[in-house]
């Protein structure tokens, strides 16, 4: 997360102004500047890869809630680590 410390910060910082532009849209932040806003993760994605490789850089959708947090019975497994035997 330290890497991306720039781009949250001014996540962050513009949450006034992004809630009132671009409620509910994807922005995009690199290197601490905003890139863009886009109606789709796909759209931003793609777009953060066209312009500046693997990154690193950030997507978040304005308004969304900052984490998730889950039950304590609750344990995750990622859909790739399970084989078919698993299934």
């Amino acid at each position: 997360m330290t890497v991306l410390r720039e781009d949250i910060a001014a996540f962050d910082e513009m949450q006034t102004e992004l809630a009132r532009d671009h409620d509910k849209a994807w922005v995009l932040f690199h290197k601490g500047r905003f890139q863009g806003a886009y109606a789709a993760f796909d759209d931003a994605a793609a777009m953060a890869i066209e312009r500046f490789g693997t990154g690193p850089y950030l997507i978040r959708q304005v308004g969304a809630p900052r984490s998730v947090q889950l039950p304590g019975g609750m344990i995750f497994t990622p859909s790739h680590a399970l084989d078919a035997g698993r299934l």
